[in-house]
């Protein structure tokens, strides 16, 4: 199979094919896993003085991996479509054997016991693990600042934030280090950056992919450039797993049935949402962005109605000051050097909470489930509803959010905090480009568990938009 004729131009083009043309390479004996993992370490050699998205990038180990699903596929005895496929996850899943800094210097590093549920799948199905990518300080920003990590930067605009917290995936994507990336979200981390980085995401309900440490609103989720590449990981992510008290029971789910055409949005009836009711005001490119995607579902027979907002700037808040309570919990238990080395913005976060009386922190906690009933009640007699991501484009790398204010740190979280809380799947699909050529991201949201749902109107969409421009060469 090594020795195989290769009908692809070159080794630089490997590392932009998909998982599914590289399965069917595979398959076909055109292409070698160790040839195509040796491309995608290419282009991370190439690109990551600039991009610095990764963290324990280790090429030996990837091509030991590669060199093994070689062998399966020459014998027949593949595991799936993901076998040989590079990959990256991010730092915060564990995965055996090394440390999880969160992003942060404070953390004294110590090797995990076990592989997460999500690392574990991707591991069974015989993904080539090639790096693990870098996160802001705990997650709590959506940025690659980090006090731990170098700065992750967006290759479409190195001057620019690729988002975060699933920073570095995000900027993996989307400069070719292979097909397939693993992040996480519990406010926004998986579309933010897959919105910023032009790229695809989906955030399932929560509990389809089994995580640990499970958490209110936290889901894992895949990262890639194609709608049909996010389909075959949900094939090897969405399956129970015991560690995750949240995880959803065993559903037989048929996720190669994505692939659908676009009249399958004819007869659906589409939520158009373009004012959050809260935080930053949506910029206009970004709006001429969505409202243009909302005239081509209609082209395309779908229904669409606008939407009043049914968030407010109180249930924000709210979910903001919970939150930094329990950073503030969390930082207490650190030893004061290691409360030293937090990054400083999010140790004045954290820091703003030490006032908050106890009816403050319970009315803050109040707003999560107040979130939910006036998400599920608003989407309730809509099929799907299309969104910006974000309202904003990316701030600027150096940044640690986009107001650079730790009193004021979710105010672009509007339109995708929600749909953690009520637990309904919500992807994000490149939708247009600024006139700077950063790329603006749509949001899908479905009804609780129609993760399918959401794929199938994506991949619907993703025929009708205009034609994406050129990935970054970074």
């Amino acid at each position: 199979m090594s020795g195989a004729v290769s009908d692809f131009s070159s080794s630089s083009s490997l590392s932009d094919l998909s998982a599914q043309e590289l399965s069917a390479a595979y398959r076909e004996k055109r292409l070698s896993p160790v040839e195509v993992t040796r491309a995608v370490i290419a282009r991370i050699e190439h690109c990551e003085p600039r991009l610095q998205a990764t963290w324990l990038f280790r090429p030996e180990a990837a091509l030991e991996q590669a060199r093994a699903s070689e062998q399966r596929w020459q014998r027949g005895d593949a595991r799936g479509p993901l076998d040989g496929v590079p990959t990256t996850i991010k730092e915060n899943i564990a995965t055996r054997g090394d440390p999880l800094p969160a992003g942060t210097a404070a953390v004294d590093l110590m090797p995990a016991a076990a592989d997460a549920p999500p690392a574990a799948r991707l591991k069974e199905a015989g993904a080539v693990i090639v790096s693990k990518t870098t996160m802001p300080d705990y997650g709590m920003l959506s940025s690659g600042l980090s006090s731990f990590h170098t700065l992750a930067r967006n290759p479409w605009d190195l001057s620019r934030t690729p988002g975060g917290s699933s920073a570095g995936a995000g900027a993996a994507a989307a400069a070719g280090y292979g097909p397939l990336h693993l992040g996480t979200d519990i406010g926004g981390s998986l579309r933010l950056p897959a919105s910023w980085c032009g790229i695809f995401t989906l955030k399932p309900s929560l509990g389809r992919i089994p995580i640990d440490p499970p958490y209110m609103g936290r889901a894992a989720g895949p990262m890639t450039r194609t709608v049909g590449d996010a389909a075959l990981m949900m094939q090897a992510l969405a399956r129970p797993d015991a560690r995750d008290s949240m995880s959803l029971p065993a559903q037989d789910i048929n996720w190669a049935a994505f692939d659908v055409a676009p009249d399958h949005l004819r007869g659906l009836r589409i939520g158009l949402l373009l004012d959050a009711g809260c935080g930053l005001a949506v910029e206009p490119e970004i709006q001429a962005a969505v409202e243009q995607a909302a005239r081509l579902f209609e082209k395309a027979g779908a229904t669409v109605e606008p939407m009043q907002p049914f968030m407010s700037q109180a249930l924000l808040d709210g979910m903001d000051h919970l939150w930094r309570m329990r950073s503030l919990v969390d930082m207490k238990a650190l030893r004061a050097d290691q409360r030293a080395k937090v990054l400083p913005y999010i140790r004045e976060w954290a820091e703003s909470a030490a006032e908050f009386s106890g009816e403050h922190v319970f009315r803050s906690f109040s707003q999560f489930h107040a979130t939910r009933v006036v998400t599920v009640t608003a989407c309730a007699r809509f099929d799907y509803v299309i969104s910006p991501v974000s309202p904003n484009m990316p701030a600027a790398a150096e940044a640690p959010s986009p107001t650079n204010d730790p009193l004021r740190p979710l105010e672009h979280i509007g339109f995708t905090v929600p749909f953690n809380m009520s637990e309904q799947p919500a992807a994000s699909v490149n939708c247009g480009y600024a006139a700077g050529g950063l790329p603006i991201g749509l949001q899908i949201a479905g009804q609780r568990f129609d993760d399918l749902g959401v794929l199938r109107v994506a991949r619907a969409f993703e025929q009708i938009r205009e034609v994406q421009r050129p990935w970054p060469q970074v």
